[in-house]
């Protein structure tokens, strides 16, 4: 196995551990369990989980995770026409795609909607989609593929298409996406994902060379508002700050591994 590989594998068996949902169910579980022995202690660790339940679930910490990913890219003023447009994967649901035989699109969809309207925008510019499959326990189709169903039924000629459908991560985006379409010098690629994920993203295409201009979509905060509004239900603050979470944990492991120069990347 290679060292892409081995790390891909680790870091999903890892995060799904210490992922905050994951901690504070294990803290719930193990507080009962261990009340049974040590009530004292047993009380006072589902305490502890309890109350981390009620702060992830339904404060603003979700927003507060979020914001700085976010707002550390801006939308950059297009008034050249530009040559490529790169959409990163993780808008396409494989499993249910393949049992469906459909394009099943997940709440990133976004990165595929808005990539269509730059391509409309720039009818000369090259179309590039990067996204295989990060399943581990499930065999589904790869991104790419839905991704090629939905771009040619909204009218992008086939032939302005580059799937890229090797990579399981950005790191493998950045590689990958560089190898299939060896960008000149002076060129200008767009590169379309989350706001939220545009960071790492960046950070990644840097690495390898490839200079890239972020369009930023999929943003899940609304701005300062966003600062001290709860969530209504806990399930969707558990699911933001796993979301920002993760995020923030891929940027520090990125950068320790080498995949990117600085632990934050952002507009030079």
């Amino acid at each position: 196995m290679t060292g892409s590989g081995l790390f891909f594998y680790v870091s999903k068996l890892v995060w799904f551990f210490v992922q905050p949902s994951s901690l504070v169910a294990l803290l719930l579980l193990g507080g009962l369990v261990l009340a049974i022995w040590r009530r004292r202690w047993g009380l006072r660790i589902v305490a502890l989980g309890a109350l981390l339940y009620v702060i992830a679930g339904f404060s603003p910490l979700g927003h507060w995770l979020m914001m700085p990913l976010e707002d550390r890219f801006a939308r950059p003023k297009l008034d050249a026409p530009v040559d490529g447009i790169i959409v990163l994967g993780g808008a396409v649901d494989t499993l249910v795609s393949k049992g469906r035989g459909v394009t099943a699109l997940n709440e990133a969809a976004e990165r595929l909607s808005e990539g269509a309207a730059l391509a409309r925008r720039f009818p000369d510019a090259r179309l590039v989609f990067s996204g295989g499959s990060g399943e581990i326990l499930y065999s589904g189709t790869t991104e790419a593929a839905g991704a090629k169903r939905l771009f040619t039924r909204l009218g992008i000629a086939p032939e302005r298409l580059l799937l890229e459908n090797r990579s399981r991560n950005t790191a493998e985006n950045a590689a990958f996406t560089r190898e299939l379409v060896q960008p000149r010098p002076g060129e200008r690629w767009l590169l379309v994902t989350s706001a939220f994920h545009m960071p790492r993203a960046v950070g990644c295409f840097r690495a390898v060379g490839f200079e890239v201009m972020p369009w930023p979509v999929d943003y899940r905060t609304s701005g300062e508002d966003d600062l001290w509004r709860f969530f209504p239900r806990a399930s969707e603050g558990l699911r933001r700050v796993d979301l920002a979470a993760k995020e923030w944990a891929g940027l520090l492991a990125y950068s320790i591994t080498g995949r990117t120069s600085t632990f934050l990347p952002g507009p030079r």
